[in-house]
């Protein structure tokens, strides 16, 4: 199994206002990390979340029905065997 380097491969630089800067220090400081690494975790962390928010599905009245009768029903035995698989996963975003 390939393992995810630690070290980070590419740079990425920003112009910032000074009081950006003093802010984004100030937050970093009292989480205990330095500005590359609390800036590095807040992108990120937005990054997923929009990314996340932009599942969306297109259906008429009709499928829209079916698809919340269906949710309205217990799951089958396939069905919950999936969710399992499912939730045993690696995800992308998440290192362990």
């Amino acid at each position: 199994m390939k393992q995810q380097s630690t070290t980070a491969e590419v740079n990425i630089h920003l112009r910032a206002r000074a009081r950006d800067r003093a802010l984004i220090d100030q937050a970093a400081e009292l989480v205990g990390a330095n500005r590359s690494q609390f800036m590095m975790t807040s992108a990120l962390r937005e990054a997923r979340n929009i990314l996340l928010d932009q599942t969306t599905i297109h259906a008429n009245a009709e499928a829209f029905h079916k698809i919340m009768d269906w949710m309205d029903k217990s799951a089958t035995a396939t069905e919950i065997a999936g969710m399992k698989r499912l939730l045993r996963g690696k995800t992308p975003w998440r290192d362990d």
